[in-house]
Formats: structure tokens, C-alpha cells, sequence
């Protein structure tokens, strides 16, 4: 799925929201709907451009390692059933 939007648009939505913009009129305005506005806010809400970049970061990095577990068990339960069937 392609983003729309930047994090750094999206922090910006929900700026001109905090400074007074009402949520259906920033929706309409920007055109996404309000129920990625309040998604956005529970995931973005209150950060910097840097702290989301630095979030996109760890979870790039999360998941990169999460990939690595999941090979490095696979590989031990496949070393484990070869000695198993060897004895």
C-alpha cells in the first residue's frame, strides 16, 4: 500500500489542527478522512519531524530483527530434527 502522506505532512496536519482548524475542516482541506486524522494523532501526536524520523527508523530496525529471529529459530529447529534423526 503507498502512503499518501509524508510524516512530516502528517505532523503538519495535525499542527494546523492543534492551532485551531477544526478536524473536518482540515480533512476536507487536505482531503484524507477523520479517521486517519485520529489514527495519525494517536501515532504521531505531539512529536517532532525528527522523533517521527527517528520512530520510522526503530521500526524499520524492529523489523529487520524480528526477520532475523525468525530465521535463526527455523535455522535451529532444522539443526535440532537432523540430529534427531541421526540418533
Amino acid at each position: 500500500m503507498k502512503k499518501r502522506f509524508s510524516e512530516q505532512q502528517i505532523i503538519g496536519f495535525l499542527r494546523e489542527a492543534e492551532a485551531g482548524l477544526g478536524v473536518k475542516d482540515l480533512c476536507r482541506k487536505h482531503g484524507f478522512r477523520e479517521a486517519s486524522y485520529y489514527l495519525w494523532r494517536s501515532k504521531f501526536g505531539g512529536m517532532s519531524v525528527s522523533e517521527a524520523k527517528r520512530l520510522k527508523q526503530l521500526e524499520t530496525e524492529n523489523a529487520r530483527l524480528k526477520k532475523l529471529l525468525a530465521e535463526q529459530v527455523l535455522e535451529n529447529e532444522v539443526i535440532k530434527d537432523a540430529f534427531r534423526k541421526k540418533w
